[in-house]
């Protein structure tokens, strides 16, 4: 059980997500040249905050009940939907990712000094540049993984939905050594810096 870590993930802002987040339908919602310019301006600058580090193993699975996932390494994961989600696959994909500590200081401090609609588009984007490095990374494994005749599966699973409650977060924060990039877990298993996710994804054969 190898972690990989990513120290420094360099991916395309998600322009079409960001505007999504901001509430911008695509084809519905009209903008005016000059708004769009300044959005995108509030964006570039909102890029420079972040800063992607992220982290993903692939760990064995040993048996499945109808209730929990049993891993290698005693670590068991009770989830009736997790067990759902991830039936028929050997792996288990755990994967994690940071857009840093500074976009956070930017969203606050642009929230006191009552730039509002900065502040707005600092959090989208935060939220959108770490959910893109989390398909950066699965894209990632997806690669290494097609050597063995195996795929990483596009979906994920994240602690706190459905029956997979969110304690299981610390399992996950400790299995992937989070700290190492710079995340911490607060007693009520909040990620921090905020603009951080993690997630379960699965590994299967391909089927021929």
């Amino acid at each position: 059980m190898k972690i990989q870590f990513f120290d420094s993930i360099h991916i395309s802002p998600p322009k079409n997500k960001i505007y999504s987040r901001l509430g911008y339908a695509e084809n519905l919602t009209v903008l005016t040249w000059e708004q769009r310019k300044k959005i995108d301006e509030n964006i570039e600058k909102a890029l420079d905050s972040v800063s992607l580090k992220g982290a993903g193993v692939r760990i064995p699975i040993k048996a499945i009940t109808s209730s929990e996932i049993k891993l290698s390494k005693g670590i068991i994961f009770k989830s009736k939907s997790l067990v759902k989600f991830l039936n028929d696959c050997q792996e288990v994909l755990l994967i994690a990712a940071t857009a840093g500590e500074r976009v956070g200081e930017c969203i606050r401090q642009s929230s006191e000094g009552g730039d509002m609609t900065y502040a707005v588009i600092l959090d989208a984007v935060g939220s959108e540049m770490a959910d893109s490095a989390l398909i950066w990374i699965i894209s990632y494994f997806d690669n290494q993984v097609k050597r063995e005749n195996k795929y990483v599966m596009k979906k994920r699973f994240s602690a706190g939905y459905g029956d997979f409650l969110l304690d299981n977060q610390k399992i996950i924060w400790d299995i992937l050594k989070l700290k190492k990039i710079g995340v911490n877990l607060t007693e009520k298993y909040i990620l921090i810096p905020e603009k951080t996710v993690t997630a379960v994804s699965g590994i299967k054969l391909i089927s021929r």
